[in-house]
């Protein structure tokens, strides 16, 4: 049996991997000491002496040029949990040390998150919802796109975008996706409508944002494509708060009543105390709740013991992490 170690938060240790799991990765691997968190390991790098496989997740160590001196044969790295790109800085990368990461899991919840505001959307429920707390009664009502012949917005069609659209099909809709590296043939295997981002905002009844954090998508959206939007559309942001310019968001939401924006995300988060976004009639917040939660993370710790019996048996990772993967996973 390879010799590993767990090294996370506590709270992540019971989230990700469970009594159930960690049995079962007890059976695989000779566990050398009990949990360890990055300050524990710190304290004492002797353990990483002997280890050849991590299994980690949120709260992982940063392994750097220190950390790897004091495990020379570390040989893998199991992250239950989504970006890993704080914890590989590039002497991780030099030491070609395979890794893996649940974010495609992290991506499932997302969707059905995303797919139930969608539908929600298109009702209008945010605005009943908010007007009728306001008023203390039921508002007029108000004309709802509706789940029929409507068009459904996506900006970017990575792994949270496509799963969105695959939990879209059952539905009568149109979606239309904005991303500049998707190919027409791809959108055509898909069955979406590649267009621009203007255009997204534009004719779209619903907007849900999907984009990594990178620094190059930092304030993407802006004031400008608020003012796009139709009358009673709605904006979802379950990606990152720092892709809107969320001030000049804010300037275009309280001239526009009309448009509603629910965000699970801020810059920062949560908002500065004051901000506009928690008194502002048409914003609805939720506190960054889309990701895995709760049981929901028992289904990365399972990925990481499927990935483990994969690379064992000589069989490439499925989710396997590159150099250049780690840099675009938000």
């Amino acid at each position: 049996m390879l010799k590993g170690l767990f090294i996370l938060d506590s709270h992540a240790f019971e989230l990700i991997y469970g009594d159930v799991l960690r049995a079962k990765i007890a059976r695989r691997v000779n566990l050398i000491a009990g949990l360890q968190s990055k300050e524990s390991i710190e304290e004492r790098p002797e353990l990483l002496a002997e280890v050849e496989v991590i299994f980690s997740g949120w709260g992982a160590p940063v392994m750097d040029a220190a950390f790897l001196a004091a495990a020379p044969k570390l040989k893998a790295v199991f992250y239950g949990a989504g970006s890993i790109k704080a914890m590989t800085p590039d002497a991780f990368w030099e030491r070609n040390i395979a890794v893996t990461s649940a974010y495609a899991m992290n991506a499932i919840p997302v969707s059905e998150f995303t797919l139930a505001s969608i539908l929600l959307s298109l009702k209008r429920v945010w605005h009943y919802v908010l007007e009728t707390k306001r008023l203390g009664a039921y508002p007029a009502k108000v004309k709802p796109p509706g789940a029929y012949g409507t068009k459904v917005g996506l900006i970017s069609f990575g792994m949270i975008g496509r799963l969105v659209r695959e939990r879209l099909a059952p539905f009568d809709l149109d979606v239309w996706v904005y991303d500049p590296f998707l190919t027409a043939e791809q959108a055509a295997e898909f069955n979406v409508t590649l267009v621009s981002l203007d255009d997204i905002f534009s004719h779209c009844d619903v907007v849900s944002l999907h984009t990594p954090w990178l620094k190059q998508t930092e304030n993407m959206i802006q004031g400008r494509h608020f003012e796009l939007m139709k009358d009673g559309s709605t904006f979802l942001n379950t990606a990152r708060g720092a892709i809107v310019n969320e001030p000049e968001m804010i300037k275009v939401l309280t001239r526009r009543p009309d448009v509603t924006a629910m965000l699970d995300v801020t810059w920062p988060e949560p908002p500065v105390p004051g901000s506009p976004l928690y008194t502002l009639p048409n914003v609805v917040l939720t506190p960054h709740i889309a990701g895995s939660m709760e049981n929901e993370c028992r289904r990365m710790g399972q990925l990481m013991v499927d990935e483990y019996d994969r690379w064992t048996k000589g069989e490439p990772m499925r989710w396997a992490i590159s150099k250049e993967k780690a840099a675009i996973l938000a």
